[in-house]
């Protein structure tokens, strides 16, 4: 079996991947805030989540993905306050969509997806084992974490005393024992979503959200937690000190996760995603325009730990490959393929710290090869094709309905098309090349696309 290697952020370098179990591998990512559209930086964690748990279960024998869903945290409940809405209706609405957003960019759903507001009591049980370990406090109302109990805290992100202040993006409060200090629980005021807990009524940290249902629903230690750059100070790093905390494990920073995979950001044509600068993209309004699977793969191409520039050239090139790879499927539609294990070129790639561009390129070079083999081989390069794709999660239409051709809908005029079609090929036979590039542009006119090929001339709609 190909070795696994992955960059741990934990370590900060490229390390052999050994499970805790062999028979069971276990993996967490956080999953979104819903309380609004998903943009297309928050495909990016699950995507690379689906890639990492597709290539485990290539490699072991059983996996468990599990991707929360966070619905209680302060936005949410101005969002419902904004539009006049429960808060349980705002999130069911967004959580759905988020998931249909990602069934579009054929990420697989997790095997568990838990909500934070069915782990309440496994979160008030996490703060009385930290209050009695004497890694919380209770001042003013609030129980926090005291940052000074964990030697450990900032091994994740590398940041100092003075950076975690100033990086914790939270106002500094009179109630905390140290500036450092996060809060595990806090009161809600009677207009406000909360539970009743032995410090009075109120609501979850969103760090300790995490530590709980990660814990609930694959123990500790599990082997990889993962999410974007932008966790790792200071969600990850306080959800790695309260989870050691909380277990009596002070000491040892992989007894909550033994590897830490984190991706990096989208940026719109050299600009960080914002709302102030008014180009965040929503992955709901991109599926309207474009087929996900040209979102998906402009996602894989480039490495996980890379920042990724979006535009709509690399939209544009995205889909002019994925056109271009269907038009030679089509080509040898006829040929049988079996369904096979990936092969082991693209499987290579992956185990090198989930090198999707490698494994893309070890893909193109089938292609090529499907191009120049005889015949009697081209069955065995397409079933490799195939299989290689399915791990990639990419060529999952058949070419037909991907490229539609002969495609039928009620706002085609069939009879008009053909006639076209045929009163083109008739001026290309008499070598009168204007009259048929007229009609080509006709054609596209009304939306549709031809292409000339040693059977004939083929259609689809655009």
């Amino acid at each position: 079996m190909t070795q696994l290697r992955l960059y741990n952020s934990l370590t900060n370098k490229k390390e052999d991947f050994l499970p805790i179990d062999d028979n069971h591998i276990k993996v967490y990512t956080c999953g979104p805030t819903v309380y609004n559209y998903a943009h297309i930086g928050n495909a990016r964690p699950p995507i690379v989540s689906d890639i990492l748990v597709k290539l485990l279960k290539q490699l072991y024998s059983k996996v468990t993905y599990v991707s929360n869903i966070t619905d209680i945290d302060d936005k949410i409940i101005q969002a419902s306050k904004e539009q006049g809405i429960p808060i349980k209706e705002l999130t069911s609405k967004y959580e759905d969509i988020y998931n249909k957003n990602l069934s579009d960019l054929n990420i697989a759903q997790p095997d568990n997806q838990p909500r934070a507001t069915d782990y309440i009591e496994e979160m008030i049980s996490q703060i009385k084992e930290l209050v009695d370990n004497g890694h919380g406090y209770v001042s003013d109302g609030h129980v926090l974490f005291s940052v000074e109990t964990f030697p450990n805290y900032g091994i994740l992100s590398g940041r100092d005393k003075d950076q975690q202040i100033a990086g914790s993006r939270v106002e500094v409060a009179d109630y905390k024992n140290d500036p450092a200090d996060f809060i595990l629980w806090k009161p809600s005021k009677d207009d406000q979503p909360g539970w009743d807990s032995p410090w009075g009524f109120g609501r979850p940290g969103w760090h300790l959200e995490c530590s709980a249902m990660s814990q609930k629903t694959l123990g500790v230690p599990f082997d990889i937690h993962s999410g974007g750059q932008d966790l790792i100070f200071p969600h990850h790093e306080n959800e790695l000190a309260q989870s050691c905390g909380a277990n009596g494990n002070m000491e040892d920073a992989t007894h909550y996760a033994r590897y830490w995979l984190h991706n990096g950001m989208i940026r719109f044509d050299g600009d960080k995603m914002s709302k102030s600068l008014g180009n965040i993209l929503y992955i709901n309004d991109l599926v309207k325009k474009y087929d996900g699977e040209v979102l998906r793969l402009l996602l894989l191409s480039t490495h996980y730990r890379q920042p990724l520039n979006w535009s709509e050239k690399a939209l544009t090139q995205a889909q002019k490959t994925l056109d271009r790879l269907y038009r030679i499927l089509h080509k040898y539609n006829d040929i049988d393929h079996r369904d096979i294990n990936p092969p082991e070129e693209i499987i290579n790639s992956l185990c090198d710290d989930l090198n999707t561009p490698g494994a893309l390129g070890q893909l193109n070079i089938l292609f090529n090869k499907l191009q120049s083999v005889e015949d009697r081989n081209k069955g065995e390069i397409l079933s490799k094709i195939y299989s290689g794709a399915k791990l990639l999660g990419i060529l999952n239409k058949s070419p037909n309905e991907w490229l539609g051709y002969n495609n039928q809908s009620d706002d085609i005029d069939l009879n008009k098309i053909e006639q076209l079609i045929s009163d083109r090929n008739k001026f290309r036979s008499e070598k009168n090349y204007q009259k048929s590039d007229e009609i080509r542009d006709e054609l596209k006119s009304i939306g549709i696309e031809i292409e000339d090929t040693s059977d004939g001339t083929k259609w689809r709609k655009i």
